[in-house]
């Protein structure tokens, strides 16, 4: 099973969260662009701009902050984060 956890925080705060289960057989990567997808419309936001930082944050450490310029519109929120918490056995 592949599991992915988006966190909203705020204030150092965590305000929100949802874990994303994806029992498919599609690659890691649209996993992870599915889950994404999932989480923001779990918690009605348009889904971030992938920018090269996240990329590569994410690439080392299976984990990424969205911030405010992700984001087409504005967001009364901190960052969103999105991290694997469970990779598929195979």
């Amino acid at each position: 099973m592949f599991r992915i956890w988006g966190k909203i925080f705020h204030k150092n705060h965590l305000i929100q969260d949802i874990v994303i289960e994806d029992g498919s057989n599609v690659n890691r990567t649209r996993k992870v662009f599915s889950g994404l997808e999932k989480v923001c419309a779990e918690f009605d936001l348009s889904v971030p701009i992938w920018l090269n930082k996240n990329v590569s944050e994410f690439q080392k450490v299976a984990k990424t902050r969205f911030f405010s310029d992700n984001f087409i519109e504005v967001i009364d929120f901190d960052f969103l984060e999105l991290q694997v918490i469970e990779e598929d056995d195979d």
